[in-house]
């Protein structure tokens, strides 16, 4: 590196006189550059000044980072801070209860049973078991997602029912960012597939879907999407004209719900294609793997 300044022009002819003033020069060129070398030094590892200075500068860590830490607790769960409500439709013990479930119950638009025992396949493979197998599966991955899932029950606690509106209820009372209600069709033999039930605007007596009309119908367009795709299961061919899609005002759990709420009804357990599905764990598993794909996708917009 080059450095000019008059301090370091050639020396004249040297004479004898001049010999200490000489001798003090030499001595003063190395403290002189040493002390460059040194200015140079220290204003390029902590000086301001931009360009190649800097460069070779350590750069200060963003601020809030921390050496070492782990990803944020959202990270791979994206639905942390979420409530879904998992509603399996029927319960296994109701067929033993039926004095209970048969009491009438006040849905907004009419009235009612508490709750019903559901279908079966030909075969005698209930509804309640499949409905309460598919919301146990729902349920595990909705968790691996970061939600909090409540049920309405699970299968012997209570013993029967809840009835409808006590399922709307407990929905209602999480405060749930979604909710499902998990069924099978018992149509005749060869009406197959699913459909996705939506609130209709309804506004009578304790029913009022009006603020969730349009959320609904959101979440059940998801889930009709992901449903279709990941079980690769057609829409039905008897309800929703082959959009996959259905509107009732009659359905309790519906009526009276104050968060954005669905039923679907995965297959016909009369019809023998569509039961070969639904007693199949790895349909069942694909199922659920359905609906969770659409309430997640639902819940991050």
């Amino acid at each position: 590196m080059s450095y000019t300044s008059p301090e370091f022009d050639p020396p004249q002819q040297r004479r004898f006189r001049r010999a200490p003033l000489a001798v003090g020069l030499a001595a003063l060129v190395p403290g002189a550059l040493l002390g460059w070398v040194v200015y140079e030094g220290v204003g390029r590892s902590g000086g301001s000044s931009g360009g190649a200075g800097q460069a070779g500068a350590a750069t200060p860590k963003s601020a809030g980072a921390v050496p070492g830490a782990s990803p944020s607790p959202s990270a791979g769960r994206p639905l942390q801070g979420k409530v879904v409500v998992i509603d399996p439709g029927h319960n296994p013990g109701n067929f033993q209860h039926t004095s209970e479930i048969n009491q009438q119950v006040d849905i907004g638009t009419n009235w009612k049973e508490c709750d019903t025992t559901g279908t079966s396949t030909n075969a005698g493979y209930t509804e309640a078991r499949f409905t309460l197998d598919v919301a146990d599966r729902l349920r595990t991955l909705l968790e691996k997602q970061g939600a909090t899932v409540k049920m309405t029950h699970d299968g012997d606690r209570p013993a029967w029912g809840p009835c409808v509106t006590k399922r709307a209820e407990i929905g209602n009372d999480a405060h749930a960012d979604a909710a499902i209600s998990i069924h099978a069709d018992g149509a005749p033999e060869g009406d197959r597939g699913f459909h996705v039930i939506l609130p209709a605007s309804v506004h009578a007596g304790a029913a009022d879907t009006r603020p969730i009309v349009a959320s609904s119908r959101t979440l059940g367009e998801h889930i009709e999407s992901d449903f279709a795709k990941v079980t690769g299961s057609a829409p039905s061919n008897y309800v929703g004209n082959g959009t996959g899609l259905d509107v009732r005002q009659d359905l309790g759990g519906l009526n009276l719900s104050t968060v954005p709420k669905v039923f679907i009804e995965c297959g016909n357990m009369r019809d023998s294609k569509d039961a070969a599905l639904l007693t199949s764990g790895a349909w069942r598993q694909k199922a659920a793997q359905g609906m969770s794909e659409g309430i997640v996708s639902f819940l991050r917009g």
